[in-house]
């Protein structure tokens, strides 16, 4: 009987598996972490019960979108819906004051389009102060 003399081996660390279990970790932790936002602004919002006074509360001028895409500003009909149509009656409505507010009283089925054109044309001309009409629940909408 011939005795092999016992060759004792070092025990390894394999590097590779351990190297992917830590990056899985490191992946996990960074999908189920929270990021703190260091550099986000503060906005207070206005409150939406807040009542002008009604002493100094211009009256507004009044653009109406209908179904159709036709625009009407203080209830008196364009005779046309384009966008210079719309512009030359509200400079005729305004003058030169720009600080009267706007409110744009749209049709739930108006199209996009005419909604975004008439809010663009109050813009370019310099109103500050765009308004858009809606019905509460309580309101009967």
């Amino acid at each position: 009987m011939i005795l092999k003399p016992r060759v004792s081996e070092e025990p390894e660390i394999q590097l590779i598996p351990l190297v992917d279990v830590v990056l899985l970790l490191l992946i996990f932790f960074m999908v189920s972490s929270t990021f703190s936002f260091e550099g986000r602004i503060k906005v207070q919002l206005p409150e939406a019960n807040a009542v002008q006074d009604a002493s100094t509360a211009k009256a507004p001028i009044i653009v109406t979108v209908t179904t159709q895409g036709a625009y009407r500003v203080n209830e008196r009909a364009l005779i046309n819906n384009s966008p210079e149509t719309l512009r030359n009656a509200l400079l005729k409505v305004a003058g030169n004051s720009r600080d009267t507010p706007v409110t744009i009283r749209a049709d739930a089925r108006a199209t996009h389009q005419s909604v975004v054109t008439a809010i663009d044309v109050i813009g370019r001309l310099g109103f500050a102060q765009i308004n858009i009409a809606t019905l509460n629940e309580r309101d009967g909408g």
